[in-house]
């Protein structure tokens, strides 16, 4: 494992051999307590295990120590990203990404197109429209950190309202683990909302995203419905939908072993068009 809290290099972890093929990497998405290895903790294992898998923690989230900030979230996010890539030797990836994650690999995709091989992208909203929910992420950011502060009852009820469509089989483990991940001292920073970056739309630059994409959606997304992925997909010149039954925003946890199957099968397509 190599992480590094401080500096130009975020938090960061291996799993595999390095040097068996071109890395997965692994990002999470924007709630609070979010982290890569902790939002794929299920169901990366079973996605290209061959390859190495890399885990970063954004700006601000899981181990990497950040500054405020107010510069558009997803630019921000994409350089620190493309920086610890570059010091970390990296020359190509295949993401996997959760929520404000995939925004971001579409961000640094459509800047750096060479660098980025696939993406699979769940829950993200990287164009803003009637149908995606950004007050209902505000809001419960703000009840989460408010009142008497954050509490592993109160993430419990977060990710079981938002996150899981059947919030019974949610492990008491997913819970405890966000909500350490959720009272960092950068976290409790930024916990009222500011600082975080100031909200941006990539509406004009998804016609330049030429990684093939796979939307793979919760079918009972409360930030997003599925029909807001497959309009994203429209926009772009290489994308695919694919909708996960009784899943929320984290199909990935909740249905780990059909999530991997269909995020394995799409990272290791050969037939483009």
């Amino acid at each position: 494992m190599s992480s590094s809290d401080v500096g130009p290099v975020l938090s960061h972890s291996w799993r595999g051999t390095r040097d068996a093929g071109t890395p997965v990497l692994f990002l999470h998405g924007g709630g609070p307590g979010c982290a890569s290895a902790v939002d794929f903790r299920s169901a990366a294992p079973a996605i290209l295990p061959a390859r190495p898998h890399l885990f970063v923690d954004l700006p601000q989230y899981g181990g990497s120590v950040a500054a405020r900030h107010d510069d558009p979230v997803f630019d921000h996010h994409a350089e620190r990203l493309r920086i610890t890539l570059a010091c970390l030797g990296v020359e190509r990836v295949d993401v996997v990404a959760q929520s404000l994650g995939g925004s971001v690999a579409l961000a640094l995709a459509a800047r750096e197109p060479g660098l980025v091989g696939r993406i699979v992208a769940t829950g993200s909203q990287p164009v803003p429209d009637e149908r995606s929910d950004v007050a209902l992420a505000v809001g419960a950011r703000t009840r989460y950190y408010g009142g008497d502060g954050p509490s592993p009852a109160k993430m419990r009820e977060l990710m079981a309202g938002l996150e899981w469509h059947d919030p019974t089989g949610l492990p008491e483990v997913a819970v405890r683990r966000r909500y350490a991940s959720s009272v960092t001292p950068w976290a409790l920073a930024v916990a009222d909302g500011t600082g975080r970056g100031t909200p941006q739309s990539l509406a004009d630059r998804l016609d330049a995203v030429a990684a093939p994409t796979l939307w793979l959606w919760g079918e009972h997304d409360p930030f997003a419905p599925p029909s807001y992925a497959a309009d994203l997909a429209t926009c772009m010149p290489r994308a695919d939908v694919a909708v996960l039954a009784a899943t929320a925003h984290h199909p990935q946890a909740e249905r780990p072993e059909e999530y991997a199957r269909l995020a394995h099968q799409f990272l290791e397509r050969k037939d483009d068009r």
